[in-house]
């Protein structure tokens, strides 16, 4: 048997398997949660464990914390995306974090002024903070919404807002309402309208 028996770790290596017990609801919920993001409840589970995001004091905690300061209410989510949330980073890539400030709050370069004066960082990468708004019902999705629906890691999201717009962008995404493209080898997005 592997694990701990009677106090005692095995010597044998871990098989990488293994039988979690979870209350039904929660399981439930991480089923769904990783239909929802198109991958299977074991690949979701493993990539939400392996998230080093999430240590206490870990950047996570550092990056909401500085974003509540920043924003206050207006802080309407945040989430971690691209190579380094697919596990594709190379040694020089950065981590890049959306932030969602609510519709009220206007984009403007001064924002980021507050960044930039020190800007983030995390085992050495450098912390791209990109700024948006959530998508409004019905209006077209932009590539870093898309990207960031594939593959975003939420970091921060009180009232779900930011869950249910990523939700909503993999169901069209799912249906074919939304389709990835490559050209020179970046990705972009349409609507077969658009095509």
């Amino acid at each position: 048997m592997h694990g701990i028996e009677g106090g005692e770790r095995s010597a044998e290596p871990a098989s990488g398997r293994f039988v979690l017990r979870l209350d039904p609801g929660l399981h439930a919920a991480l089923r769904r949660a990783a239909q929802a993001s198109g991958l299977s409840l074991n690949d979701y589970c493993a990539r939400k464990l392996a998230a080093p995001l999430f240590e206490p004091g870990g950047p996570a905690e550092v990056l909401v914390a500085r974003a509540l300061s920043a924003f206050g209410a207006d802080l309407v989510g945040m989430v971690a995306y691209g190579s380094w949330a697919r596990g594709e980073a190379a040694t020089d890539s950065d981590l890049d974090v959306l932030v969602a400030l609510s519709p009220d709050l206007a984009l403007a370069r001064e924002r980021y002024r507050a960044w930039d004066e020190a800007p983030p960082q995390w085992q050495g990468r450098r912390i791209e903070v990109h700024l948006a708004h959530l998508p409004r019902a019905g209006a077209g999705i932009t590539s870093t919404w898309a990207e960031v629906a594939l593959d975003g890691l939420v970091l921060f999201d009180p009232d779900f807002a930011l869950a249910r717009s990523l939700a909503a962008i993999r169901r069209r995404i799912v249906t074919g309402a939304l389709q990835r493209r490559s050209a020179h080898g970046q990705p972009y997005w349409l609507e077969p309208r658009d095509a």
